[in-house]
């Protein structure tokens, strides 16, 4: 059993490393005060992440990616925590069925939902819009929300909501005073995946959005694409940095709702 252990544990390990590798090349090339991709660096410095705050472009992509993903997560969170709520109460014969529909847009290749996005938008004039974006962020983020809410809601009392209608609470009510606190962890959690995933999408973008919404994901593409510059790195320590703090954000919700839901 301890050779079995120890193998597990250096498959783990050789995992770890494959996937923190990039990570270790991007992040000190990003401070390099050179010009080219070069290791040993030339010197360190905050040359490219100076370029990257001067720069109209990055600065225009950084704004439009918090315009869409604050907007589609807030579209995400609200109709995914009342679709969740809506399979959880409604006790429905296909519930499983529409609950796969819903999360649907989780496992089909983003490139499918692109082209099939694109040719809805087409006639109705929604490409190349700040609208378009955020509808399609909405589709592809509300799924996280409602696996979230729905994990929350499986340890939710159901006697709470029983009780606040024999005190007179109307639904509306009851679901404000006492379902909307215990589950708020989830909701919060679900809000934070949906930012990220509206944060990191570039495929959709790349078929839908035009010159003037061009996210962050899509400038670096085009930086790639046109002319390979160690801003793209500074962008991309970021970017790293805040998917970090979203993955401690949803780790410390997590724990909050862990120990809200113990009795």
């Amino acid at each position: 059993m301890s050779v079995l252990r120890a193998l597990w544990w250096l498959a783990a390990l050789a995992a770890a490393l494959f996937l923190i590798a990039p990570l270790a090349v991007i992040v000190p090339l990003s401070f390099s005060d050179g010009s080219f991709l070069h290791f040993p660096l030339p010197g360190l410095g905050l040359r490219w992440y100076r370029a990257f705050f001067a720069s109209e472009f990055w600065l225009a992509a950084v704004w439009n990616s918090l315009v869409i993903g604050l907007a589609a997560t807030a579209a995400a969170t609200a109709l995914g925590t009342l679709a969740a709520i809506g399979l959880w109460r409604a006790k429905l014969p296909g519930a499983g069925a529409i609950l796969g529909i819903l999360l649907l847009p989780m496992v089909v290749p983003a490139i499918i939902t692109a082209v099939a996005l694109t040719f809805a938008y087409a006639p109705i004039g929604l490409a190349s819009s700040h609208l378009g974006l955020v509808i399609a962020h909405t589709l592809l983020a509300a799924p996280f929300v409602v696996v979230t809410v729905g994990a929350t809601l499986s340890q939710f009392d159901r006697t709470l909501l029983r009780a606040a209608a024999a005190c007179g609470a109307g639904p509306v009510t009851a679901f404000r005073r006492v379902m909307l606190p215990v589950i708020l962890p989830g909701v919060a959690a679900g809000a934070v995946f949906a930012f990220a995933t509206s944060l990191d999408e570039s495929v959709v973008v790349l078929f839908l959005a035009g010159p003037q919404q061009r996210t962050l994901p899509r400038q670096m593409f085009a930086g790639l694409k046109d002319t390979i510059e160690l801003t793209i790195l500074a962008a991309a320590t970021m970017l790293t940095v805040l998917a970090l703090v979203l993955m401690l954000a949803v780790r410390l919700l997590s724990a909050r709702g862990a120990g809200a839901g113990r009795p």
